[in-house]
């Protein structure tokens, strides 16, 4: 088993942001790894799922054998974190996915997929998110959460705004247990205080503290 003085977190590297998921990661005081390979979880203290395509990210799991033993292995209580796609990926049920899409599951949400538009319909706000405060947040194709089960803790919405539109008062981060979700992309913002809450959650079952 790893050192529990320094936790290790993979970045799941199959598509997607994952050299900067590492940068941050490895800001915040633990080791942080590329994961391609089932056996490589298990030298894991938690999981990074980053954004990109969540069906390309979904069809690829399989393909490297990586989906069963992940999903299993989050369900165990292996802390994760997804950012956009990520998110995606960890909810239990996707609206707009499609039919052949694998979830990996552990939370008990219903995500939109690309709920916020196309490519060209990408932006940048601030939104104050609960634990860390008000953060600079990108927006890529993003999906939002249209609805949560009791267990799960609302850490993110939309302002109410007619600017906002459609999008007003919309989940857009989550956690549930060991498990969290952004919509927005904070690995491209410079900003790792959303990866020092997860990071703090990871050490909260490793029982490590931070040098």
């Amino acid at each position: 088993m790893v050192d529990a003085a320094q936790p290790v977190v993979g970045v799941l590297a199959l598509q997607g942001d994952v050299r900067e998921h590492l940068a941050a990661l490895e800001k915040c005081g633990v080791e942080a790894r590329a994961i391609r390979r089932a056996e490589e979880l298990d030298e894991l203290d938690g999981i990074v799922i980053p954004g990109g395509e969540s069906t390309t990210i979904s069809r690829l799991l399989e393909t490297f054998e990586l989906l069963e033993p992940l999903r299993a292995k989050i369900a165990a209580g292996l802390p994760a974190y997804g950012s956009c796609a990520g998110m995606i990926l960890l909810a239990d049920k996707v609206l707009d996915g499609r039919a052949d899409q694998h979830q990996l599951g552990g939370l008990d949400v219903v995500v939109r997929r690309n709920a916020f538009g196309r490519q060209i319909d990408s932006f940048e706000t601030f939104l104050d998110v609960r634990g860390v405060g008000p953060v600079h947040t990108v927006f890529i194709r993003a999906p939002w959460v249209e609805s949560v089960g009791a267990a799960v803790e609302v850490l993110a919405t939309v302002p109410e705004s007619p600017e906002a539109g459609d999008a007003a008062g919309r989940i857009v981060a989550v956690r549930q247990g060991n498990v969290l979700a952004t919509a927005f992309h904070p690995e491209l913002t410079g900003d790792e205080r959303v990866h020092r809450l997860f990071v703090d959650m990871v050490r909260g079952v490793t029982g490590s503290e931070e040098k």
